[in-house]
C-alpha cells in the first residue's frame, strides 16, 4: 500500500468526490476524500499524501486559504480545480505554488493524466535530477544545490522556494545566457504546450525575481526578452 500514491481530493461536491474516488482507485491510486478545508486539515497530519486535488470555490475556508496552509506545511504537489473564468483566483493559486490547474467541467481522464504528470515530475525532481546533476550551480554569488533542492544567497542563508520556483530556476540556470520562451519552459517543467496556463511562467518569474533581489541588490538576474521569453543573465559554474 505504501508504494501506491496517496491522493487527497478536497471538493464540496459529493458527486465529484465520489466519481474521482472510484475512477482514481481503478487506476491504482489511493484516495482520501474531504468535503471542505476543515476535513482536509484533519486528514492532513497522518495522510502522507503525494498530491492534493483541491477545489478553489468551497464554502467556509476557501481553496486558496487551504492551499496557503498546505504550502506552509510542505511542498506536496497541488492541482487546483477551478470554474471557467476564475482567472484571478487561478493566478493567486499559482502564486501560492500550485503545480497545475484543471478547469471545471473536466474529463476524469484528463485529470488522471495531469496527476500522473505532476507525480512524475515530483519523482524526477527528487531522484533522477539529483543523480544526473548533483553538483551545485553557482552564479552571481548564489548557489543552487540540486542534491538538497535549496537556494543559498551570497551570505549563505537559505532562500525558501516552492517546488515550481525551484524547478524554474534550475531550468534557467542549466541554460544560462540562453533565451527560453514560455513554450520551452512549459515543455521543460510540465511537458505540455502553453495555453491558458502560460501566465504561470510569468507569475513564477515574478516571484523568483523578488526572492533573487536579495534586499536591495539591483542587478536583475532574470531578464525579459521582448517577444521571446526569459534568460538567466549570469555566468554559471557547476561544482
Amino acid at each position: 500500500m505504501e508504494s501506491i500514491p496517496h491522493i487527497l481530493v478536497v471538493d464540496d461536491d459529493r458527486e465529484i468526490r465520489e466519481l474521482l474516488a472510484r475512477f482514481l482507485e481503478r487506476h491504482q491510486l489511493r484516495v482520501t476524500l474531504a468535503r471542505d478545508a476543515r476535513e482536509a486539515r484533519r486528514a492532513w497530519p497522518n495522510g502522507h499524501f503525494q498530491l492534493v486535488v483541491l477545489d478553489l470555490m468551497m464554502p467556509g475556508e476557501s481553496g486558496l486559504d487551504l492551499a496557503r496552509f498546505l504550502r506552509g506545511q510542505s511542498e506536496v504537489p497541488i492541482i487546483m480545480l477551478t470554474a471557467m473564468g476564475e482567472e484571478t483566483d487561478r493566478i493567486i493559486g499559482l502564486e501560492l505554488g500550485a503545480d497545475d490547474y484543471v478547469p471545471k467541467p473536466f474529463n476524469p481522464r484528463e485529470l488522471l493524466a495531469r496527476i500522473r504528470a505532476v507525480l512524475r515530475r515530483a519523482g524526477d525532481a527528487g531522484v533522477a535530477r539529483v543523480e544526473a546533476a548533483g553538483r551545485p550551480l553557482r552564479f552571481a554569488g548564489w548557489e543552487l544545490d540540486p542534491a538538497r533542492r535549496r537556494l543559498l544567497n551570497p551570505e549563505g542563508a537559505e532562500v525558501p522556494l516552492t517546488g515550481g520556483e525551484y524547478d524554474l530556476l534550475l531550468a534557467l540556470a542549466e541554460r544560462a545566457n540562453r533565451v527560453l520562451t514560455r513554450d520551452m519552459l512549459l515543455d521543460l517543467l510540465r511537458g505540455r504546450q502553453a495555453g491558458p496556463f502560460d501566465r504561470a511562467i510569468d507569475v513564477a518569474v515574478s516571484r523568483l525575481r523578488r526572492k533573487l533581489d536579495d534586499a536591495g541588490r539591483d542587478a536583475q538576474l532574470i531578464k525579459t526578452v521582448r517577444g521571446g521569453g526569459y534568460v538567466l543573465a549570469a555566468t554559471v559554474e557547476r561544482g
